[in-house]
């Protein structure tokens, strides 16, 4: 079946290399024009669980409360805040982030209503409203409601009263929340109906969507550089921070095409040195970077081509590529130079092909052991993580045929050099590597065996807590940004509860409000009744202040009285009862007594304002009906609008978790949250629910055990039928397969050992660890048992595989290593903990391949009989 592929490949190798690099450069064109279409993605779903069913009641909460997105600016002044001049530099900074054409508003301690400046009664709230710019306000009274004010303080003003925060919101993405809802309908449709012709109208959305996030990003990229620029201009004033989900998103896309630059440069420099260090020739430096460069180009193009977004996770792909290429690479340079070694007289046509057929096998084999295990990843049912893996899956495929197709070619082109044959002599540390392994082999099983027990007791000590604080370096702006958030204005992760009320409870609360049963159009507004006509008034409520005030007012006052506080009847008004109030208190004051919570907001909130006015005494349910009525919509769109849906007949509590609390395990948190609301508060189940970015983040946290064990549990039996199909024998197939599983797992004992959690970055190490090093395995299993077929002897066949491909597997190896070493140069923690941890599994993995592997060979003679050692 491959043999008239086969001869076509070599005839063109031989008699028309130049025409294939002709087309070879064409499509790298065309492919390098649709590389203008590649892009980076760090929104929120791009770190979130594959279908999870927490995803859509978030998207439908949000919607449903207009959630928007926003930055947080903290401003500690050098001088008192309240100072005339803070609050000048304060205005200053808020007005000019206004300016900005997509910022929707900006809420900062200068805007938000004073109610108590002075305190007046309730009747006369209306009027009495006034803000910090308010010439009429008194600066000192403002100060002590806004440092005491349960609406304000830990959110707008810390509670030292030296740092003030400003919200700076945009306005709701109509649009893609649209395009989302259209997405999972669309993809719901094509499960149950697949011939309904959904799958075109998907992939356009899907474009749609695509586009909509690139040009987001920008525009909030934009956005945030204007707000930088403006903080820079009053950085004498004080210290200003700028942090919030959005910024994480846009840092994070900051610190991915960093990396990619810094590890792309840093890996073609790591690779000239390497190359030159072991080749010393310039042909040999030269053709490995132009096969990997032309792989380099190919994806990016594939990539904008195909629209896949690189993310955080994927941001190392390009070194993964240079450095599989490199592989790849050095293996056909150390064969063709042992050949030119060999056979000096050989034509170059003829030492070139040798070296394609004597490599080819075990490199086809490298490419689907090590494409099994990154499509492997596909399991894990993370979104990122399971683009990586078909990202790296048709990067390796690309890399195969890439550099079988560049490298022999332009060999050909360059002709035969005899100064560029290998060296006779063996490298030193394969030689020891050697005879080490033929005289110590109960050592290197009891060190395998050490190795294994301190691997699964350190694997079960895996952690998956992880927070976003901790995945930035702490010299990094948003680092400090969240940091002053969390520790100073309430807590960074936002939870949220949702309380849904009985409906037949709610029937027997709306039968107290008046004239219930009544048509709407003939329901006479119970404030007028009570507070104008009924005598019984000062039974019904327990608010004395209004009783006086009604009682001191005269006939002009009553009209004015009306105007100000009834106007127009509204149903909603309603829906408040005392029930109602008392429920959504007592799990505010749960929630906000927990350790781990910081500010708390729910209507709870507007609630302790109101009774402020009321003596502190609760509101009755005529109380509440007029305490809505006599709420300004701005101040309504604040503290009622975001926590009450009348229409769902529900409420939402706002909860931010402190980030950075010191031993935050955040799945037992939430576990507690929603035992204790059950039994400890007496909800039913079906009563409460949460929800947020908290729970959203913990789902795909929790999920990455069993995506480790899916992840792993793919690759060994993948690979496995990967090694039968080439060995053709168990027993070598399940041997070959021991140093590779004891690298990768390793990893796993190590991070439970240093208590390094388990996260979307490290949950890769495994699989890939596995896809490089079986590369070493299947290439010195190849030459091994080719050379046992000279004279069958296991010994002489250890030591001729170590002289000839272990100095290969040692140079490629080395290469690797050095390469994710690179990878600590990052600011951003996880690709910091990847790059060491691989480079760890993968030096464990060259030992292994030089130890353990021939070692195993020895003790189970897996070949066929020979004539003894």
């Amino acid at each position: 079946m491959f043999t008239t592929p086969l001869r076509v490949y070599e005839t063109v190798i031989r008699e028309k290399s130049h025409w294939l690099i002709f087309w070879v450069l064409v499509g790298l064109i065309l492919l390098g024009f649709q590389a203008r279409n590649f892009t980076l993605d760090a929104s929120a779903e791009s770190l979130l669980l594959e279908k999870d069913p927490a995803l859509d009641y978030f998207r439908e909460i949000s919607e449903r409360y207009g959630s928007q997105d926003f930055l947080i600016l903290t401003f500690t002044p050098d001088v008192p805040l309240f100072s005339e001049s803070s609050l000048s530099v304060l205005t200053a900074i808020r007005d000019e982030i206004r300016q900005l054409e997509r910022v929707a508003s900006v809420v900062s301690v200068m805007d938000v209503p004073l109610l108590s400046n002075p305190p007046v009664p309730m009747t006369e709230l209306v009027s009495n409203i006034k803000t910090l710019e308010d010439p009429e306000t008194d600066l000192a009274m403002a100060r002590s409601e806004l440092a005491n004010s349960p609406l304000y303080v830990n959110l707008l003003l810390n509670l030292d009263e030296n740092t003030t925060a400003l919200q700076i919101n945009f306005p709701f993405d109509q649009t893609k929340s649209d395009l989302l809802s259209m997405r999972d309908n669309l993809r719901r449709q094509v499960q149950t109906l697949p011939d309904s012709g959904a799958e075109k109208q998907l992939e356009l959305v899907d474009e749609l969507i695509f586009e909509h996030n690139a040009d987001a990003a920008e525009a909030l990229h934009q956005d945030i550089e204007s707000i930088r620029s403006i903080m820079t201009r009053y950085d004498d004033q004080g210290e200003l921070h700028l942090g919030g989900v959005p910024m994480i998103a846009d840092d994070i896309i900051r610190f991915v095409r960093s990396d990619l630059i810094v590890f792309g440069v840093g890996v073609v420099l790591l690779v000239v040195v390497t190359l030159w260090v072991i080749f010393r020739q310039a042909r040999w430096v030269f053709l490995p970077l132009l096969c990997s460069g032309s792989v380099v180009v190919a994806m990016l193009g594939l990539l904008g081509w195909w629209q896949w977004p690189a993310t955080v996770i994927s941001s190392n792909f390009i070194s993964l590529l240079l450095i599989l290429t490199l592989s790849m690479n050095i293996h056909l340079i150390v064969r063709y130079r042992e050949l030119l070694r060999e056979h000096p007289d050989w034509d170059q046509r003829d030492l070139v092909i040798r070296t394609v057929r004597r490599i080819a096998i075990p490199c086809v084999y490298m490419t689907l052991t090590t494409g099994v295990a990154f499509v492997s990843l596909v399991s894990s049912g993370i979104r990122p993580v399971i683009n990586f893996g078909w990202m790296m899956t048709v990067g390796i495929l690309v890399s195969f045929l890439m550099t079988f197709a560049v490298f022999p070619a332009m060999l050909m082109m360059l002709g035969k050099n005899r100064r560029s044959a290998e060296a006779m002599q063996e490298g030193p540390l394969t030689r020891v590597l050697a005879r080490f392994t033929l005289r110590n082999g109960r050592v290197i099983l009891l060190v395998s065996a050490l190795i294994a027990a301190f691997t699964i007791i350190g694997a079960s000590q895996l952690l998956v807590e992880n927070s976003f604080i901790d995945y930035f370096d702490e010299e990094t702006e948003i680092y400090q940004g969240m940091t002053v958030i969390d520790q100073r204005l309430g807590g960074t992760t936002p939870l949220e509860v949702i309380l849904r009320f009985n409906g037949d409870r709610d029937r027997a609360e709306v039968a107290e409000t008046p004239e219930e049963s009544q048509p709407a159009s003939e329901v006479s507004d119970p404030f007028v009744d009570d507070f104008v006509t009924e005598d019984e008034f000062v039974s019904d409520t327990s608010g004395d202040f209004i009783e006086e005030d009604f009682l001191s007012m005269d006939e002009g006052d009553v009209g004015r009285f009306e105007d100000d506080f009834v106007g127009e009847d509204d149903p909603d008004k309603y829906w408040f009862t005392t029930d109602k109030v008392e429920d959504i208190k007592k799990i505010h004051q749960y929630l906000d007594a927990l350790p781990q919570t910081g500010k708390v907001i729910s209507l709870a909130t507007m609630m302790e304002i109101a009774e402020s006015f009321n003596d502190g005494e609760p509101l009755t349910n005529i109380q509440l009906a007029l305490l809505y009525s006599v709420i300004p919509e701005e101040f309504r769109a604040i503290v009622v609008d975001p926590y009450v849906s009348v229409e769902h007949n529900e409420a939402r509590l706002n909860v931010r978790i402190l980030d950075s609390m010191q031993g935050l395990q955040r799945d037992a948190l939430l576990r507690d949250i929603e035992q204790d609301l059950v039994e400890v508060l007496g909800f039913e189940v079906d009563e409460v629910r949460l929800t947020g970015m908290m729970v959203l983040y913990n789902n795909m946290l929790q999920s990455l055990f069993s995506s480790q064990v899916l992840t792993l549990g793919g690759v060994f039996i993948g690979i496995l039928l990967m090694f039968l199909l080439l060995f053709r024998n168990l027993t070598l197939a399940l041997i070959a397969m021991v140093p590779n599983l004891l690298a990768a797992t390793l990893v796993l004992g190590v991070m439970g050992w240093l208590g390094i959690p388990l996260d979307i970055m490290t949950i890769t190490i495994a699989s890939i660890t596995i896809g490089i090093a079986v590369d070493n395995t299947i290439h010195y299993i190849v030459r091994y048992r080719r050379e046992y077929e000279r004279d069958h002897n296991y010994a002489k066949a250890l030591r001729r595989a170590h002289k000839s491909i272990g100095k290969a597997i040692f140079y490629t190896s080395v290469t690797i290593i050095m390469g994710f070493s690179i990878l600590t140069m990052s600011n951003f923690k996880p690709t910091i903990y990847f790059g060491l941890l691989t480079a760890l599994a993968m030096t464990v993995a060259l030992l292994g391949s030089l130890t353990l592997l021939p070692r195993l060979i020895l003790l189970t003679r897996p070949f066929a009989k020979g004539s003894g050692d």
